[in-house]
């Protein structure tokens, strides 16, 4: 679940660093006009920041399966313990 909303995080904040630009600002600030009171660095910093909280959810959010060990009674399996 975090790696997925790493992967949110990170292209939203790659649609505010591109929205700081000449080449892709035009255009997005058509679909979010509330970006365009913004001045174009300030804009390109918070959108490098929220990439790089993205990147740390994809890097860092992996769930962790705790690895499954078996019980022996004598050469039968009677169950499984997490380890």
């Amino acid at each position: 679940m975090k790696k997925i909303l790493g992967y949110i995080v990170a292209f939203i904040g790659l649609v505010i660093v591109a929205s700081g630009t000449n080449l892709f600002g035009t255009v997005i600030v058509k679909f979010l006009p509330f970006l365009s009171g913004i001045n174009s660095w300030t804009l390109i910093i918070i959108g490098l920041a929220v990439v790089l909280v993205g990147i740390f959810f994809l890097l860092g959010g992996g769930e962790k399966k705790m690895k499954e060990v078996p019980i022996y009674h004598g050469k039968n399996i009677v169950g499984y313990r997490r380890h």
